[in-house]
């Protein structure tokens, strides 16, 4: 990123801001030390990985297999090099403040490249992409332990039948509410640091056994599959492929904690490659174990034995406790323009109740992925990162630079628009 740091037009420094006290809200503490670059590799990763993934095997029975992977793959190398922009920029500004620009998150980017209305812009994006990613737990603990504890067909067993106010499965999500009251009212995420480290070796060890499960019954039975699906969904395993990648919010703050921060691209490519490697093998494995009775969670087609519960239930504490970690960005964005930076507990809990609600009426979990990936992930992935890039380097990069940042946008805003219409429609179809 040397040329980054040379040629810089003085028109082009006063154009963009350097964010006030009142408006920074970093991420992480720059006092502390360094990462590595096995550390930062695993914090890409962890921030990468989340539960999409367990949607993966639905998505290849919607898509096809071979489609699928070739939908995560583009995913995967696109949503990289729209990271590595975001992290050209505030190198690009960090140059002209020689290195005080205090921009620590995705936040503070859009402030220094649009002011007010780019800070607000990415808040509300990532108020609703966490928001959504929580929605998402909730739908996943109520199918599971549905799954687990009520001996009901298998076909009542999906959330593709709707759910409502008062159902088995909304008291599952009532269940967990006034809980989750009490673990989002914990003023900071330090005292949840602990319960990060559970939850991703829960989901690493459950990944692995639902793999071996995949492979087992793979060598007993071949189910008939297809390599391709069409094009009405096309874009719908495009949402749930970017909802997968859910980490692009947090790229700065990693970058800026890395010990050899000019190595970040080469390791940040790394993680993504790998990560692509397991999703495309969870993915497909499940697919090609199931087949055609691939459900929307794929832990849903276990068995009821002792290892397939555990598995099940550990994944379930697990989202049950990631649940506050995720919200805690929500808080700290909220929290700053509604109480002017000061921990609101009433804001916290009206928050925990709009998520509940939400998560009674969403039918369906891969469907549900589809639509915020395609939405709001959307956004934030490809159409922000194109639209800052072209702001910031416009008067240094030429035609052909410009020309690919916009392709990105119109990409991004093609994406956002037929994803999200393809996904509510099949919302909506789930109802009927």
């Amino acid at each position: 990123m040397a040329s980054d740091k040379k040629n810089l037009s003085p028109s082009s420094s006063r154009k963009l801001n350097s964010p006030p006290a009142e408006e920074t809200t970093p991420l992480i503490d720059n006092t502390k030390p360094l990462s590595s670059h096995p550390k930062t590799l695993a914090n890409v990763f962890i921030a990468i990985v989340g539960a999409g993934v367990l949607g993966m095997p639905y998505a290849f029975k919607r898509t096809g297999w071979i489609m699928g992977l070739l939908i995560l793959s583009f995913i995967a190398a696109s949503t990289t090099y729209c990271m590595t922009l975001l992290v050209q920029i505030r190198r690009k500004l960090d140059s002209y403040e020689n290195g005080t620009t205090n921009i620590s998150s995705f936040g503070d980017l859009g402030f220094a490249v649009c002011g007010t209305l780019g800070r607000f812009v990415v808040d509300v994006l990532i108020t609703l992409s966490q928001a959504g990613f929580c929605i998402g737990y909730l739908i996943f603990i109520a199918n599971t332990l549905l799954h687990l504890f009520h001996d009901e067909p298998s076909s009542d067993l999906s959330l593709s039948s709707g759910m409502s106010l008062f159902t088995v499965k909304s008291l599952y999500i009532w269940g967990c509410f006034p809980f989750q009251l009490g673990l989002n009212s914990i003023k900071t995420s330090t005292h949840l640091a602990p319960l990060s480290i559970f939850a991703d070796v829960v989901d690493i060890g459950a990944m692995g056994v639902v793999m071996l499960e995949d492979l087992r019954l793979i060598m007993r039975r071949r189910r008939e599959v297809k390599a391709f699906g069409g094009v009405s969904v096309f874009f719908y395993g495009m949402g749930v492929a970017l909802f997968g990648y859910e980490g692009i919010a947090m790229v700065l703050p990693i970058e800026s904690e890395m010990k050899d921060n000019a190595k970040f691209n080469k390791i940040l490519a790394l993680s993504m490659g790998l990560t692509t490697l397991m999703y495309g093998a969870f993915g497909a494995l499940g697919y090609f174990a199931f087949g055609d009775k691939t459900k929307d969670i794929i832990t849903s087609n276990l068995g009821t034995g002792w290892i397939s519960s555990l598995v099940q239930l550990g994944l379930c504490i697990n989202l049950f406790f990631t649940f506050p970690l995720m919200m805690n960005p929500v808080y700290e964005i909220v929290e700053r323009r509604f109480s002017g930076g000061r921990y609101c507990l009433w804001l916290r809990w009206l928050l925990v109740l709009i998520v509940t609600l939400v998560a009674l009426f969403v039918p369906n979990f891969a469907d549900f992925l589809s639509l915020v990936g395609s939405s709001v992930c959307c956004c934030l992935g490809f159409i922000l990162p194109g639209l800052f890039h072209l702001l910031a380097f416009k008067d240094e990069q030429g035609c052909k630079g410009c020309s690919l940042d916009i392709g990105i946008m119109i990409f991004g805003v093609v994406l956002a628009i037929s994803g999200t219409w393809f996904s509510l429609m099949e919302i909506l179809s789930a109802k009927e």
